[in-house]
């Protein structure tokens, strides 16, 4: 199982006082050089976490995976396929959410996720879509031809009792094995953590976890290579 580690809260909390530090590029190349598989940014419309000049200068200088989360509109869809990050991520967007709540629906915005599909396609970008582990979903992210699903693991992360804690990863680990059988690839994340990944990691059919607040959180008081160094220890 590889990770990325998603660096948007370092620029969170850079923005909170209009100030230049901490720079979401430094965190990006420590955590190469501590093992990551790669680096997760979402570019959202409001430019709340990462802008375009932290994206721009990632593509230019880390050597492992640039995955871009984005919402399927044009604006986002052009820069990323100016950028060219080796994978793009559509999730939902919402401007009051304090960070995404779920996945996206695609039965029903099946046009407009299509398209930005076939857009970041024509321009080379491997695309993967932010779902729920529903049956029917997953079936329609092969059928609008994304190359990879990424799993939410947010009703995991939040169970508040071991029996839905894993009922939801029984969920995860059937959906997982129905996006393989579709020949998808699997990515997971949100709201994983050194404690719950201890289970996680046993689904064998996820090919890669997205995870970055709680790594962000640990790195205050370990610093970001031993918190990275931490997370990869559990993870394999």
């Amino acid at each position: 199982m590889r990770f990325s580690l998603n660096v948007d809260h370092i620029a969170t909390l850079r923005n909170a006082r209009g100030e230049v530090q901490p720079d979401p590029v430094t965190a990006a190349l420590l955590a190469e050089q501590s093992g990551v598989d790669g680096i997760v940014v979402h570019l959202r419309e409001d430019r709340r976490h990462v802008n375009e000049r932290d994206l721009r200068l990632l593509r230019e200088l880390i050597t492992t995976k640039l995955d871009m989360e984005m919402a399927p509109v044009e604006e986002i869809i052009k820069i990323a396929c100016d950028v060219q990050p080796e994978l793009a991520t559509l999730v939902p967007e919402k401007r009051q959410e304090l960070t995404t709540e779920g996945g996206l629906n695609i039965i029903d915005d099946i046009a407009q996720i299509k398209s930005a599909i076939k857009d970041l396609h024509k321009a080379n970008i491997e695309v993967s879509v932010f779902i729920e582990p529903d049956i029917d979903q997953i079936n329609a992210a092969a059928e609008i031809e994304s190359d990879f699903i990424e799993i939410h693991t947010g009703v995991y992360a939040n169970a508040e009792s071991e029996e839905e804690e894993f009922d939801e990863l029984e969920r995860i680990r059937l959906g997982a094995k129905q996006a393989k059988k579709l020949g998808l690839g699997v990515n997971a994340g949100h709201g994983l953590n050194y404690l719950n990944m201890k289970i996680f990691r046993e689904l064998s059919d996820i090919d890669e976890v997205s995870i970055g607040q709680a790594v962000i959180a640990r790195a205050l008081f370990v610093g970001l290579n031993e918190a990275v160094k931490e997370m990869i220890n559990i993870i394999r």
